[in-house]
């Protein structure tokens, strides 16, 4: 299923800083970066509830925030683009 990841983590000290750098880092081995804070990411349940924790675990919920939108397995028909450069389809294999 496509999960939609977004984030928001306050910047503002150094601790922040770093927790943003592991945000992002988690959210790159599960997904793609479509936007500064947004990734897609292809998961199952498992991957999904792990992916969760881990996000949680890092964040501080006093000045931080995540978002989870499962868009599903037919999403396809849910997702428009308007703009620059599509990316790659995360469904697909990445041959380098």
């Amino acid at each position: 299923m496509l999960i939609l990841i977004t984030y928001d983590v306050n910047t503002e000290t150094a601790a922040g800083r770093t927790r943003l750098r592991k945000v992002a880092k988690q959210c790159v081995n599960y997904g793609t970066r479509v936007q500064n804070s947004v990734f897609e990411c292809i998961l199952d349940n498992t991957q999904l509830i792990k992916l969760k924790a881990i996000l949680t675990d890092i964040i501080d919920e006093q000045t931080d925030s995540l978002r989870f939108y499962n868009l599903g397995n037919k999403h396809t028909t849910k997702v428009e683009h308007v703009g620059v450069s599509k990316g790659i389809k995360v469904e697909e294999p990445l041959i380098f």
